[in-house]
């Protein structure tokens, strides 16, 4: 099952649109899998829409009662989700 974390907006890696996006991009992606391997977690609906438009589910990831998508806002290496993407460059 793919999953998309739901309630944050990330750097593009695949198709950037500058190298700072792909450089803040990869870090995000580094940082997501520390955060993910650091231990247990839930993945909880996001409200009113199970999947995007790629069949992805859509989840918010929580541990000990903080959004994991939270942290990387926190550390500048995502935005909260607004309903539409951003650019980063």
């Amino acid at each position: 099952m793919k999953i998309r974390v739901a309630d944050i907006d990330t750097p593009e890696v695949s198709e950037p649109r500058c190298a700072a996006e792909k450089a803040l991009g990869d870090r995000a992606t580094v940082r997501l899998m520390e955060l993910v391997n650091a231990g247990p977690f839930q993945m909880q609906a996001w409200p009113g829409r199970d999947e995007d438009k790629y069949g992805r589910k859509l989840r918010v990831l929580v541990r000990d009662g903080r959004s994991l998508g939270d942290i990387l806002v926190s550390e500048g290496l995502a935005r909260t989700w607004t309903g539409r993407r951003q650019p980063w460059c």
